[in-house]
């Protein structure tokens, strides 16, 4: 027998409970750092859907158009009927697009959008469009077109979406 009165092949009760405790208190700090790796990981999976809105809307500022107004204007199916495992809807809304995830998505981000915005150099139409996710700062000389309706909280945005 160990000090506590029972013993398990030479580690006594009390010594087992402590290791246990201490793999749980290390499984509480991954637990949340594991989830935002997933949340991330499906946000990129999704954006290849956006690239259908993306072509249009382009092709529309090089031909010195108005960027489409919505889906109709873009040429693109009704934004309920652009969807994959994790996006329920993409929406083009004056030249932004507007990614809102559900379906198969994770519980953070269901009900949520992530905006992607179009970046152009006014008056020179030339300069292709840059792409601006979430609250991204917009380039030196360029104008963001669009409204920013990203609700991700930051911490499950990929860097690149996220604001300074």
């Amino acid at each position: 027998m160990g000090r506590s009165g029972v013993s398990l092949g030479g580690f006594t009760l009390i010594e087992l409970m402590v290791v246990v405790a201490a793999i749980a208190i290390l499984a509480l700090f991954a637990v949340p750092s594991f989830q935002d790796r997933i949340v991330r990981a499906q946000i990129v999976e999704a954006m290849p859907l956006a690239d259908i809105a993306k072509r249009p809307v382009a092709a529309a500022w090089a031909a010195s158009a108005p960027l489409p107004a919505d889906n109709a204007e873009a040429g693109l199916p009704p934004p309920e009927k652009i969807v994959s495992n994790y996006v329920r809807a993409v929406t083009v809304e004056n030249g932004a697009i507007h990614v809102a995830f559900g379906n198969q998505a994770n519980g953070a981000l269901k009900g949520r959008v992530l905006s992607l915005r179009p970046a152009v150099v006014e008056d020179a139409q030339v300069v292709p469009v840059s792409w601006l996710c979430g609250h991204a700062p917009v380039p030196e000389k360029m104008t963001a077109r669009g409204a920013d309706r990203t609700d991700i909280p930051p911490n499950f945005l990929p860097l690149n979406c996220r604001g300074r």
